[in-house]
């Protein structure tokens, strides 16, 4: 992940039902529940701001009918928006034209759904060839690129196979090759596992994890599983009721929950493994310590499971270092419990 922002999304409103049009202006763009309520309509996205940065995975995720899908769409204009900007590599996607928008996708966006949407018609490698063959690429051509792909998502040996013959496994990793063809910049996926079995589920994710180690690509990737956006998402954007509640690493949505939604979305999140050991040490003196001889240093980044053990044996607080081996603070039992069972 670079510093580089790859999407910036400002502002960013949908409003659902009649007399939409100029209701943001009216109420100089900060209408109340009850100013809604009044118009009879339904605001799904409200006045949402975020960045997502180059080589990022932004994952949204949120309870049914929070707006997390609807914001997706917002940013790619499947749905139009109300109101804001959405900006990708500096261009103002609610400003483009339509040519400049379907190219747009075509080539730099890549798009993966909860249903496939695959052609029964066609085979494996038709239909993940299919976005080449709306750019007019030779035959050839898409097919060698489409051939590629069936080796990156492990489909050897089903190539001609048509997507009734496949298992949902399998078709989903049609759909994510499909969505990788035309070399795509950002890649937007809607709770593309949610269907799947469980067993499968996990195997997707770690086929997906593998894939963006190779790739690295901009990654914007819905959920309502938070274990699913800890194991993939370099950050998480909680929605509710339209609003972007909070924003940050599951680390932080952890330690500093901005209201008791978040709190409660993450109560049950393996704190062990998310937890840093920076998150809970507390200043010390280097008096109080001999690095040198000391050998049960603890390192700044390690999380929270990988000391417990260490800690809790330990007769007195332990030293934590940096990657330079400085001591940048120190820990102890207290300081663990807390940060464990709080």
């Amino acid at each position: 992940m670079s510093d580089s922002v790859k999407i910036s999304c400002k502002n960013l409103w949908q409003l659902f039902g009649k007399g939409s049009h100029g209701f943001l202006d009216k109420h100089q763009h900060n209408p109340s529940d009850a100013d809604l309520a009044s118009a009879g309509l339904i605001a799904a996205v409200r006045d949402v701001s975020f960045d997502v940065y180059a080589g990022e995975i932004l994952v949204i995720m949120g309870l049914s009918g929070s707006g997390k899908s609807t914001l997706v769409r917002c940013l790619t204009r499947l749905v139009e928006p109300s109101a804001g900007q959405v900006l990708f590599d500096g261009i103002d996607l609610l400003q483009a034209s339509r040519r400049s928008l379907t190219d747009i996708r075509r080539r730099k966006m890549g798009m993966v759904f909860q249903h496939f949407g695959l052609l029964p018609h066609r085979t494996v490698l038709d239909n993940i060839a299919f976005p080449l063959e709306i750019q007019n690429v030779p035959k050839a051509a898409r097919l060698a690129k489409a051939s590629e792909l069936v080796a990156t998502v492990g489909l050897d040996g089903r190539e001609h196979n048509f997507p009734r013959e496949l298992s949902g496994g399998q078709q989903q990793r049609v759909g994510i090759a499909r969505s990788l063809i035309g070399e795509c910049d950002v890649w937007f996926l809607d709770e593309p596992f949610s269907a799947l079995d469980p067993l499968i589920r996990r195997e997707m994710q770690d086929e997906f994890v593998s894939l963006q180690s190779k790739l690295n690509k901009t990654i914007v990737f819905v959920t309502h599983d938070f274990d699913e956006a800890v194991r993939l998402g370099n950050r998480i954007a909680i929605m509710k009721d339209g609003r972007l509640a909070q924003i940050g690493t599951a680390e932080e949505l952890l330690m500093t929950p901005a209201d008791d939604y978040v709190k409660k979305f993450v109560q049950y999140a393996p704190r062990a493994k998310l937890i840093s050991t920076q998150k809970i040490m507390v200043p010390a003196d280097p008096r109080d310590f001999n690095l040198g001889g000391e050998k049960n240093a603890i390192r700044n980044t390690d999380v929270l499971e990988n000391i417990a053990r260490r800690v809790i044996e330990a007769d007195r607080p332990l030293p934590v270092v940096n990657a330079a081996g400085v001591l940048v603070g120190q820990v102890n039992r207290e300081h663990l419990a807390r940060a464990l069972f709080q």
